[in-house]
């Protein structure tokens, strides 16, 4: 089974992770170059993926229903809302996803490919 490491690691993967065992985070996003650098492939539907915390333990395992790559720009509203991190409207999420690639060396432009994904909770540890 993949795995799906939400963030990078510290707090706000732990908030995240406690996001997603409450059933209140459903989708994440991700830059799609990042899955190249990574030689990683694309989830699919029906996959299912270990959430890891910061130690590499599995603290649920969910069960992909949904993978969209489009730009960045075309990002909807309830795929931004369902990540359930309180964000205001998309220019909210937008500036905070922003701000979090930036962070890691990224820089986004409206065009910049990213990969939606939505899922549901199988299971939690």
């Amino acid at each position: 089974m993949r795995s799906l490491e939400l963030c990078t690691p510290g707090a706000l993967r732990a908030e995240l992770n406690a996001l997603v065992l409450a059933g209140a985070k459903t989708t994440t996003t991700g830059v799609l170059a990042d899955y190249a650098k990574e030689t990683e492939d694309l989830e699919y539907p029906g996959e299912r993926l270990a959430v890891l915390d910061d130690d590499g333990g599995c603290v649920a395992t969910v069960e992909i229903t949904g993978t969209e790559v489009l730009p960045l720009a075309d990002v909807t509203w309830a795929h931004a809302d369902a990540e359930g991190e309180g964000f205001t409207g998309l220019a909210d999420w937008r500036s905070g996803h922003d701000r979090h690639w930036a962070r890691q060396g990224t820089h986004v432009t409206d065009g910049t490919l990213v990969v939606c994904l939505a899922f549901r909770l199988v299971a939690g540890s």
